[in-house]
């Protein structure tokens, strides 16, 4: 359906979009989440015809504009009706792939404006309900509260001073190193190079190569004399490769498949290489998607010995899945096998190493986050539950745009935000995994970073925006109890409706922007324009405030009448949520509004 635009729904995708729990940091990310709500209750008026029909009928309605529809007669039980006589259903999905214009299209004699590069939904093929273009759906921005430390019951705390001075981190670590060499009795040896996934079978992101290098003196003064170094090369490489030497890491590859070619430096007499190759992430779409692999791949070989090049791709080379903190679970509350020590600000950075600390989270309901913007990358554990993978990453400083617009075909880089910053820091934490006091962090670091500066962070969305106009499709949800198909539906479940809502715990406390009328500007930024009902303030104010959630029809009649006759109104909200005791948000910044 609609292939032009990459969207392919079925019917057994239906529920699956009800399921899918839209979040951030532990809470739903509007307006995605409201709009994919609408998609699904949309998608299930049109599930009578999607199911009943054998396949789409496909109408063009104009040089870039087309239709699909789903019809089917329906043959009821216990009557013999000719086709002529038995009722049919049908659903329509009206597409313009125009990127940049409107589009005005007749469907069986109808009129429909279909905004630029949408679909617009007909359950009974005659009236629109749905235009993917137009998201009715509040904003919510998201704040997240500083200051919450990590505090130890190790030790004495160590006092820690932020770069930027703005507070205090008063905590304590206890630290041990993850053995880089082959430490298990289940690791085997074999000739050749191995590929990665056939191997761990996903046990473990993990695996490490290992091999023995002989060096002759011969060799170390051949490189002396003629000033070179060896070098390892390796065809290619899939997504990250650690290179060490007799348990030293002297080289680190990044890719997709990349060559490597990594001086080395070595010792006269044996000489341990290790590679440690890791997985990050796994094609899970396309063709031949099984045949990608990861690890190594290629011919991997070393160069300006002596005697020529050696070509390792044949060696014997001793195999280790995982890691040894994974196997013992180090992470674990009952694990005994690690020797802790108390770590010192002269022991960091470092590389492969574990760290562990226990802290206390604040009482509430917000949603919690761990902060590991001091960190590079590694895995975290919280009371032993795997929290997931971080890693760092600055994001290239230009490819933001100023303006964001989605039109058009898709690609990664589009509408790319937070550039010059870490892709993230914040990681979030289920409160049914914490206890009030004595929660156990457990970190594996892989290439350095800084435990002393980890916190602990509250996150809310406590700033609501939403923008209606008259020319909004009305309620899904009423449409939907009042089962469109075949049903007349009452006038007044036609106007659209601005809905806002805040999460568990929380109230609208008061209405900071309101506007009926040709409101400018955005979430955070509105600003009324020349046409403005006076009654918009208090009208909302009086539908909101002090409640949960809240909804408002947009029309004239509700806002005391026509304030400019002749225009398109559209209702701005901006609405603030607290906690009915705390009375206020001042320890918040806003960090996304999306």
């Amino acid at each position: 359906m609609v292939a032009n635009f990459g969207i392919h729904i079925t019917v057994d995708m239906v529920d699956d979009i009800q399921l899918m729990n839209l979040v951030f940091l532990g809470l739903l990310s509007e307006p995605k989440w409201g709009h994919l709500k609408d998609l699904h209750a949309v998608i299930k008026l049109c599930e009578p015809a999607l199911v009943a029909a054998d396949s789409p009928a496909y109408i063009k309605l104009g040089p870039k504009q087309e239709a699909h529809v789903y019809e089917a007669v329906v043959q009821p039980k216990g009557l013999n009706l000719s086709l002529s006589e038995s009722p049919s259903i049908c659903s329509a999905f009206l597409a313009n792939i125009d990127e940049r214009n409107a589009a005005n299209v007749t469907f069986r004699n109808q009129t429909y404006t279909i905004p630029p590069w949408s679909v617009s939904v007909l359950p009974d093929c005659r009236n629109t309900i749905f235009n993917t273009a137009k998201v009715g759906a509040q904003t919510s921005a998201k704040l997240v509260e500083f200051d919450l430390p990590l505090v130890s019951n190790f030790s004495p705390a160590l006092q820690l001073m932020h770069h930027s001075g703005i507070s205090d981190i008063s905590k304590s670590w206890m630290t041990t190193k993850e053995p880089i060499n082959i430490w298990s009795r289940s690791s085997f040896t074999v000739e050749g190079i191995w590929e990665h996934l056939n191997v761990t079978k996903d046990q473990s992101d993990y695996l490490w190569y290992s091999t023995r290098i002989y060096v002759s003196d011969g060799d170390i003064l051949f490189w002396r004399e003629n000033d070179i170094q060896p070098k390892l090369i390796i065809d290619g490489v899939r997504d990250i490769l650690r290179i060490f030497v007799n348990g030293q890491l002297i080289g680190n590859v990044v890719g997709h498949w990349v060559k490597v070619v990594q001086p080395l430096q070595f010792l006269p007499g044996y000489n341990d290489l290790i590679l440690l190759s890791q997985t990050v992430g796994l094609q899970n779409y396309g063709a031949f998607l099984e045949k990608d692999g990861a690890g190594i791949r290629g011919t991997i070989k070393l160069t300006g010995f002596k005697k020529g090049d050696i070509d390792l791709s044949k060696s014997l080379w001793t195999y280790q899945v995982g890691l040894q903190g994974e196997s013992s679970e180090f992470y674990s509350e009952e694990n005994e096998n690690a020797e802790w020590v108390e770590l010192t600000t002269d022991a960091i950075p470092s590389t492969f190493t574990w760290y562990k600390t226990y802290f206390d989270v604040p009482g509430g309901i917000d949603p919690v986050a761990l902060d590991l913007a001091s960190m590079g990358k590694g895995q975290a554990w919280v009371n032993g539950h795997h929290i997931g993978r971080y890693w760092t990453r600055v994001s290239p400083e230009s490819g933001c745009a100023q303006v964001c617009d989605y039109r058009g075909a898709y690609n990664s880089d589009k509408c790319a935000t937070n550039c010059g910053k870490p892709t993230q820091t914040l990681y979030h934490v289920p409160r049914s995994w914490l206890r009030q006091s004595n929660n156990l962090l457990v970190i594996l670091e892989e290439i350095g970073g800084n435990p002393f500066e980890i916190s602990v962070k509250l996150h809310t969305a406590r700033i609501l925006c939403a923008q209606v106009s008259e020319s909004y499709y009305p309620p899904l949800q009423k449409l939907v109890n009042a089962d469109l198909i075949g049903q007349e539906v009452s006038a007044n479940n036609t106007i659209p409706e601005m809905h806002l809502h805040c999460q568990d715990g929380q109230i609208i406390s008061s209405i900071t922007f309101a506007s009926y009328g040709t409101p400018g500007g955005s979430c955070q930024n509105f600003s009324k324009g020349n046409c403005h009902a006076p009654s918009s303030m208090s009208i909302v104010s009086k539908a909101c405030q002090g409640k949960k959630s809240c909804s408002i029809k947009i029309s004239n009649t509700v806002f005391g009448g026509d304030p400019c006759h002749g225009v398109v109104k559209t209702l701005s909200v901006e609405a603030r949520c607290t906690s009915p005791s705390s009375g206020g948000f001042s320890n918040f910044e806003a960090v996304s509004s999306f």
